[in-house]
């Protein structure tokens, strides 16, 4: 039997990456764990929830969006969609989603699931879309993490997006850079400056980036919405509940009763 090739892992350091280089590593990260992050946490974010993190706050109890009966029949743009959990559960409030991902094969596991709205595959930082062509716009753990200019998505969804338009997007919370991402007590010390802005990057041995993560601190993030034409209404620090016992990565119970793992930005385009 002949032996496939083993390959190696991808060195994990922290160096420059720009626009092009990140979209390209994560387009391709993507493509290749989606299965693997599918089963691996397709049972918490199930077929039709809208779950802005790994805490579990779900937006029928957060209503970040607005009512859920104000959502019938508005159009409303999902970034970094995934297999569509979020949109399929907009579609059923009577909304007009339409789920973009810049990964062909997350979008492959939303076809298997099913759903009557749009899906598109594109980067968000070039959106195919016209201009005021949805009146709200979510994200939740999608696009913006992987950008290396987050403003440049961040206008790209004001353009698309109607005057009075909300955009709510959750990302990791910015003081998680500062600790290790472990979920138990060896992810409480702190192990690097939360003020350190270097990207993190996995890369194959010929220092092709492979996968990109960028850090933003909180103050950036407040002032990329601001200066990209938004109105910051409300920051959300969403806390651990006693009902989720699950881990997801570094998140845990453990963390999560400390230190926030998530910031969820509410905005609106005046």
């Amino acid at each position: 039997m002949i032996q496939e090739p083993e390959v190696p892992e991808p060195e994990a350091t922290r160096r420059e990456a720009g626009v092009t280089e990140s979209s390209r590593a994560n387009r391709g990260w993507w493509d290749r764990n989606a299965d693997e992050y599918q089963n691996e946490h397709g049972t918490f974010l199930g077929d039709d929830r809208f779950v802005w993190g790994p805490e579990g706050l779900d937006e029928v109890e957060a209503e970040l969006l607005g009512p859920p009966e104000e959502l019938k029949g508005r159009d409303v743009l999902e970034l970094g969609a995934g297999a569509a959990q979020c949109s399929r559960w907009l579609a059923a409030q009577g909304a007009r989603p339409v789920a973009l991902d810049i990964s062909h094969r997350q979008l492959q596991h939303a076809l298997r699931i099913g759903g009557e709205f749009p899906l598109v595959c594109a980067d968000a930082g070039a959106l195919p879309f016209a201009d005021a062509s949805f009146d709200l716009a979510c994200s939740a753990y999608g696009a913006l993490p992987f950008v290396a200019d987050p403003r440049l998505v961040l206008r790209e969804v004001r353009r698309v997006l109607r005057p009075g338009g909300r955009l709510v997007f959750s990302v990791t919370h910015p003081i998680r850079w500062a600790f290790p991402d472990e979920p138990g007590p060896e992810g409480l010390s702190v192990s690097g400056s939360y003020f350190d802005r270097t990207p993190y990057v996995e890369q194959d041995d010929t220092g092709h980036a492979v996968y990109v993560e960028h850090h933003r601190t909180l103050g950036d993030r407040v002032r990329d919405v601001v200066a990209s034409g938004f109105r910051l209404v409300d920051l959300v620090e969403p806390e651990w509940p006693e009902w989720n016992t699950s881990e997801w990565g570094g998140w845990s119970p453990l963390r999560g009763a400390l230190i926030p793992g998530t910031a969820i930005f509410v905005c609106v385009r005046d």
